[in-house]
């Protein structure tokens, strides 16, 4: 044995000696790519996926948004051009002037109320597609889900046949004997009706999911210690559906608060809220600036209204799940 076989072969020269593949650049590439995985984990390639989409919302979604809260503390004379400078008299306006405070609270309590309306109505719905046969839970789901088909200016004019004074709720009431039926039309009542039927889909769909999700043995082992139906209900099913509620009530609110086209359709001028304001000051009056302030406030009204909602649920259902451990 010479002493050229007790040589060991030097990587990447051996290979082209004993007709190994020989080591390119692919190959370091590769080893590179695995190396820098290794390194940085999956939160570089998480970072990396949700990159265009946070890009994409920063472009289209938070420059439009601050650019518009930059102009709701700008100021413009009376010939309409633009005023340098910071103020808040714009907010000042909207509280300090009665109209448009009265819409504000309108706002606001038709936003509660249709959240709070739809919830109850969603309970039944939302445990019949969730406990209910696979027959049943399809019915509700599409009777559910097809208003849904149906343009929402559609809608709102169908809402209007039915409301006013010779539509099919009057002649319903008139079967019962009322003669002079109330006019529900260019109310409160008329906006309220319509928003509950149009965002009552967005509080049932999680709701029923959450349901969907509770093990139903819990329910049983309650029905057989003797609990009735209504403290299985509100021992069990509500607190544990809290998360399906509280995703339910964010869109129902913050879809009512925003609402323009029903409330146009069916309150008309009689009973507005911030959005039918909005088209106001912006496409009729001109006046950016405060139709600015109006946008911002609805944008932060709701934000906070979601966010102590969903602290307040959230916590409930900690402590609930704490407490039944």
């Amino acid at each position: 044995m010479n002493g050229l076989d007790s040589v060991k072969p030097v990587a990447g020269i051996s290979r082209s000696v004993t007709g190994s593949r020989p080591t390119d650049g692919r190959e370091i590439a590769g080893d590179f790519a695995r190396h820098l995985y290794r390194l940085t984990g999956s939160r570089l390639a998480g970072y990396l996926l949700v990159a265009p989409t946070v890009l994409f919302l920063a472009i289209w979604f938070l420059w439009p948004v601050l650019s518009m809260v930059a102009l709701s503390v700008s100021s413009r004379n009376v010939d309409g051009a633009m005023v340098d400078g910071f103020t808040l008299e714009n907010y000042l306006r909207l509280f300090s002037t009665d109209l448009y405070f009265r819409i504000l609270l309108r706002t606001i309590r038709i936003a509660v109320m249709t959240s709070l309306i739809a919830a109850i109505l969603a309970y039944p719905l939302a445990i019949a597609i969730a406990r209910g046969g696979p027959s049943l839970a399809r019915l509700v789901t599409i009777t559910i889900l097809a208003p849904l088909l149906v343009n929402v200016v559609v809608r709102s004019y169908g809402w209007q046949a039915i409301l006013n004074k010779t539509g099919a709720l009057a002649w319903v009431l008139k079967l019962f004997g009322i003669e002079n039926p109330p006019m529900l039309l260019y109310t409160e009542w008329a906006v309220l009706i319509a928003c509950v039927h149009v965002y009552l889909p967005f509080m049932v769909m999680p709701l029923a999911t959450a349901i969907g999700r509770i093990d139903r043995t819990v329910e049983e082992a309650a029905r057989v210690a003797g609990a009735p139906r209504l403290a299985v209900f509100l021992r069990i099913v509500f607190p544990l559906s809290l998360p399906g509620l509280a995703v339910g009530v964010s869109l129902v609110f913050s879809l009512s608060a925003a609402a323009y086209v029903t409330p146009q359709i069916l309150g008309g001028n009689f009973s507005p809220l911030l959005g039918t304001l909005i088209e106001q000051q912006i496409l009729t009056l001109n006046d950016w600036p405060f139709g600015a302030a109006i946008s911002t406030l609805l944008i932060a009204m709701v934000l906070a209204m979601n966010l102590v909602f969903l602290r307040l649920a959230n916590r409930r259902f900690a402590r609930w799940t704490a407490g039944a451990r």
